[in-house]
């Protein structure tokens, strides 16, 4: 048995948590996959430097119509993957090597483990680990859904599917979520022909209704799109392709043939892989581990003494920045113990990097609707077009917006969904003003925007939600 004075279970926003004032502390990071975490291996970083050339590709698209012919001839597919995991891999490995071999304070234990009791944990080879702090930042992981053939060799999830060998030529792909959106853009864009199987009668649905609505439009343009359909089975052709059977309300089928299957039907943390429940630990109704506003595990509403979680183990939210931000507050919690910081997750915001890209933070106009019937306030509502602004015309946009909800009297933001180009940036002015109390009247009227960047539609969209005394 080893002791230490603060183990970490995850080598990814968990990892972070290890700074110089633990220079004199013996700690254990365990990790028992890939060093880095999801985010850097098979997550946010890998499918962006996908998602960059995607981008690329389909500006011949969007050149044609301006009177630039452009031409997207071939996609180097091993070029393309080779870039992306020659430096994913060399920083995962950088990484382990230097809390591995570089820090003599530090052990890193590759194995995965389990809770015993609420401190002690053993590795998969019987080791035991006892800690005066535990840190459970173990993540989440690719859902399978129990369908037959989704065992075959065609099948694939985020994690393994930008590893291809080669570019199929038919992909389809299980799921109408921020996952299977954005792989829909990436593979369509490089060259593969791309069906989407989603099970209800739109894609991402967890959106406003507005964006929802609107991109399962511009989806159907792009992809074989097929809602309402459930895959129910998976067969082998006997060649390198597969066949999926998939079946519509009415009960009635039809059959997509496909070189590559992506499962794109979500994550679920991994809980249960560290053993929290079996040892009295409050888990969510989703399987995540229950944890206070200061993220302290708890136990039938209380908090455990010397446990910690974070990230997607105990995060609905499963975004890095989230991730990010409850290692920090961790970190200072666990090194100020008399004055604890509570993690902040009033103005989560969010982006989808398909095609047209999708930014959001706040309410949803149906939540912001249920929140005024219970305080007694109005929602303002605003939706302007990109095309409405001299960059939109530049760009000839016809399916940008910007939408955002405030409160009709005191101009309060309570929302804000963008799709379009560059919308994950366009939203960063909003989130501020949320986290700073910048009514929306003021943000409109108390700066310059620049003209004519195409953060004017922001500024126009909140101009239009007019100020009581206009």
């Amino acid at each position: 048995m080893v002791h230490y004075d603060l183990a970490i279970i995850g080598s990814g926003s968990g990892n972070t948590i290890i700074t110089p004032e633990w220079d004199d502390k013996k700690i254990a990071i365990i990790e028992g996959g890939t060093f880095g975490g999801t985010c850097l291996n098979v997550g946010c970083i890998p499918t962006k430097m996908l998602v960059y050339p995607a981008d690329l590709a389909r500006a011949a698209d969007d050149g044609a119509r301006l009177g630039v012919d452009l031409q997207h001839t071939a996609t180097r597919w091993a070029d393309l993957r080779d870039r992306v995991f020659t430096r994913i891999d060399s920083i995962s490995e950088a990484g382990r090597v230097y809390r591995a071999d570089e820090l003599d304070h530090v052990d890193l234990i590759e194995e995965d483990v389990r809770f015993t009791d609420d401190r002690t944990l053993v590795t998969d080879s019987g080791d035991v680990v006892t800690a005066d702090q535990v840190v459970i930042a173990a993540g989440s992981r690719a859902v399978t859904p129990d369908i037959p053939g989704l065992d075959l060799p065609q099948i694939h999830t985020s994690d393994t599917v930008m590893r291809l060998s080669e570019l199929p030529q038919r992909m389809l792909i299980v799921g109408g979520g921020y996952i299977g959106a954005e792989f829909a853009h990436i593979f369509s864009s490089l060259g593969t022909e791309v069906t989407l199987a989603v099970r209800s009668d739109r894609m991402l649905r967890a959106l406003d209704d507005t964006i929802s609505e609107r991109f399962t439009e511009l989806a159907r343009s792009q992809w074989d799109l097929l809602t309402k359909h459930q895959v129910r089975r998976v067969d082998s052709n006997g060649d390198r392709s597969v066949t999926a059977t998939l079946t519509r309300p009415d009960g009635s089928e039809t059959a997509v043939e496909a070189d590559v299957v992506l499962v794109a039907t979500g994550r679920t943390p991994n809980s249960d892989r560290v053993g929290a429940g079996d040892i009295g630990f409050d888990l969510t109704d989703d399987g995540r581990v229950a944890v206070d506003a200061f993220q302290r595990v708890l136990r039938q509403g209380e908090p455990v003494a010397g446990v910690w979680a974070l990230g997607d183990i105990s995060s609905a939210f499963q975004l890095k920045h989230v991730a990010n931000h409850e290692a920090r507050v961790v970190s200072h919690n666990l090194l100020h113990p008399d004055a604890l910081h509570a993690a902040d997750h009033r103005y989560v915001p969010a982006a989808v990097f398909t095609r047209p890209q999708i930014a959001t933070v706040g309410l949803t106009e149906e939540q912001a609707l249920e929140r005024a019937e219970k305080t007694g306030s109005r929602v303002a509502v605003a939706v302007q077009q990109y095309g409405s602004t001299a960059y939109g015309w530049a760009m000839e946009d016809t399916t940008g917006i910007v939408k955002i909800l405030a409160e009709e009297d005191t101009g309060m933001i309570l929302g804000a969904h963008i799709m379009g180009h560059e919308a994950s940036n366009l939203i960063q002015p909003i989130i501020q003003a949320m986290h700073f109390g910048l009514d929306a009247f003021t943000m409109a009227r108390g700066q310059y925007w620049i003209h004519p960047a195409l953060t004017e539609v922001v500024e126009n969209a909140l101009l239009s939600l007019k100020a009581p005394s206009t």
